[in-house]
């Protein structure tokens, strides 16, 4: 095991990262945040790694504070942008599809429980609970009512990731080439004539 995934693993037990609101994601400097902001753990200014939180409650996504280069290009920001945007666009996604698709499951076991004269819970206080027959007449309703808007979301992610890879491309040819000519001007300066 390396540093890298020791120190995620002893900040992801601790629970050092609660939520990451989106005002520390999009700091672009190093300053200490407001105490009213809800995490208590921010990297290191010395910190070259994106750090990823626990899965937030709602969505069940993990967030991310993305690393901030010491000398971040336009092109370096913009791709950490848009990846910031990807990611807060697809945690609000989730957070609405969840809380919908658990609030229509509760209100379609209700149904089901009174349709069969039944309540909430049995005469011993357990929460009654449907067959997975029925449960899968629910999913298949869902679903079929959602297929346009999980159409609409399977698009912009893909239309989003094919964006942010094609970045990811030209940040690495761009990082490639400044390394390559720094290097010839390196060797350039290095060579003495006699």
């Amino acid at each position: 095991m390396n540093v890298r995934t020791a120190e995620c693993l002893f900040f992801r037990s601790r629970g050092l990262i609660r939520s990451v609101p989106a005002s520390v994601r999009h700091r672009t400097d190093q300053t200490a945040p407001d105490s009213s902001e809800k995490t208590r753990f921010i990297p290191a200014p010395t910190s070259k790694y994106d750090w990823i939180g626990p899965p937030d409650r709602l969505s069940n996504l993990r967030p991310i504070i993305y690393h901030i280069p010491e000398n971040e290009t336009q092109l370096q920001r913009k791709l950490r942008h848009l990846r910031q945007d990807t990611e807060d666009w697809n945690h609000e996604f989730w957070t609405r599809q969840n809380i919908t698709f658990s609030k229509e499951k509760e209100e379609y076991i209700q149904s089901q429980l009174e349709e069969k004269g039944l309540t909430e819970k049995d005469e011993n206080g357990i929460k009654q609970k449907l067959s997975s027959e029925e449960m899968a007449a629910f999913y298949k309703t869902f679903l079929d009512k959602n297929y346009d808007k999980h159409a609409a979301y399977n698009k912009e992610w893909y239309r989003r990731n094919f964006t942010i890879t094609t970045l990811m491309a030209r940040v690495t040819l761009q990082n490639f080439w400044r390394t390559v000519t720094g290097q010839a001007r390196s060797k350039g300066k290095s060579t003495t004539t006699s």
